[in-house]
């Protein structure tokens, strides 16, 4: 499984979507003093979420 890491700012387009206001105080706490932002963080996570989903379905296969 590949390390988590904070993104720097990818071209995206734009998505709206709702966040519990704790997990968006925990991601801004996190991102402060990065060159990230809010949607490039979980983009990234996501990215990262997905891959490890994969992971696991292929280990379940075997």
């Amino acid at each position: 499984m590949r390390k988590f890491k904070i993104p720097a700012i990818p071209a995206t387009t734009q998505k709206s979507i709702r966040f519990p206001n704790d997990i968006i105080d925990e991601v801004e706490f996190v991102i402060q003093g990065k060159n990230s932002t809010f949607s490039a963080f979980v983009i990234e996570a996501t990215k990262w979420a997905l891959e490890n989903l994969k992971e696991q379905e292929e280990e379940e296969r075997n």
